[in-house]
Parts: structure tokens; C-alpha cells; sequence
């Protein structure tokens, strides 16, 4: 697919028996309704988060749709689990319910939800992954506004004398509870 494109419209792949595995630009924001559907070969699809709207019986008919993956929403996962905020993995779990499957880092929908369930569990789908995504973005941003205050810790003692001594305790700034809350909603 083209990496230009915004849009994949309705019925665009309708019924095309060739497509196996298909993976959406993270510049699409919308699949139109029935774009794959009876597409009876499609085994996985790779969406990204720039996705904001996939249309009604937009993957109908597509009975060897293995799984729905989402590796961006996966990498950012991973790297905040790495960097030991191992409890996301346990909010996140609480939330994904039994929509969203997990392994390891990965997450993805298993095809038989999309395919099985169709449109009535496609609100429930997103609402969970909008969850996930604010839950992630909230530690991401928890750690930002850390480093932020190390950069300025760091910043201050950088102007200190080196003639003379330094009490590194007393060059610590830290971003006020409320600065950061406000970060934080804001950017969430």
C-alpha cells in the first residue's frame, strides 16, 4: 500500500482472494466499510495508531483472519516495561478484558473477535486500545517529566563553581506534584 495514503475506501478489496497478509500505513486514518470484506485469505492484519475509524464489516467474510496486531501500541509497551514499570502490565491486562490478547509485550485482537463478533464488539475493541494507549502514554510521560528533572538537576550543577565545594542535594529541582499532574492531564 502506499505510504501517502489516508484513506482505504469502501469495499476497496472486497472479495479479493489473493491477499494473505496486509499491513495498514501508520498514514491511514480510515478503512471504509467492507473494505476486506470476504477477503478469505487474509491471515493477519498490522494496523497502527494513526487508525481512528474502520468502517462496518470492514474484515466480514475473512474466516482465516489469524489475529489483528498492533506494533506500535506494542513497542511503546515494551519499552516501559524495560525501563521496570512492570504494574503497567497488570492495569493493561485488567483493561484489555478478553477483546485484546497478550504475549509477552505483543498485543493483538484474534481474528475470531473481529470476525465472529463483527461490528458489536468493534466499540468495545477500541475502547479497551484507547485505555491501553492513555495508560501507556501516562508512564511515558511520568518518566519524561523524571528525566526532566534529572536534565535540570543536571543543568544546575553544570553552572556550580568547580573551585568550589558542591552539596548536590542543594542544587535538586524538582517539577511541583500539581506542575506535573498538569503535564500529565495535558499531554493525556
Amino acid at each position: 500500500m502506499n505510504d501517502e495514503l489516508k484513506k482505504i475506501g469502501q469495499s476497496a478489496y472486497y472479495g479479493c482472494s489473493s491477499l494473505q497478509s496486509i499491513t495498514i500505513p501508520p498514514t491511514v486514518n480510515e478503512i471504509g466499510g467492507s473494505a476486506f470484506n470476504s477477503c478469505g485469505s487474509i491471515r493477519e492484519v498490522e494496523l497502527h495508531e494513526g487508525l481512528q475509524k474502520i468502517g462496518g464489516h470492514a474484515f466480514r467474510g475473512c474466516y482465516s483472519l489469524e489475529r489483528l496486531t498492533l506494533p506500535s501500541i506494542s513497542v511503546r509497551l515494551e519499552v516501559i516495561i524495560q525501563a521496570g514499570q512492570t504494574g503497567v502490565m497488570h492495569k493493561i491486562d485488567a483493561i484489555r478484558g478478553n477483546m485484546i490478547e497478550r504475549r509477552g509485550y505483543e498485543l493483538f485482537v484474534p481474528g475470531a473477535v473481529l470476525v465472529i463478533g463483527g461490528d458489536s464488539n468493534r466499540n468495545t475493541i477500541r475502547a479497551s486500545l484507547d485505555q491501553i494507549v492513555s495508560w501507556i502514554r501516562y508512564h511515558e510521560m511520568k518518566e519524561a517529566t523524571s528525566l526532566f528533572e534529572l536534565a535540570l538537576w543536571k543543568a544546575k550543577l553544570d553552572q556550580a563553581d568547580e573551585a568550589h565545594p558542591i552539596n548536590r542535594e542543594a542544587y535538586r529541582i524538582e517539577v511541583p506534584g500539581p506542575g506535573k499532574d498538569a503535564i500529565l492531564q495535558y499531554l493525556g
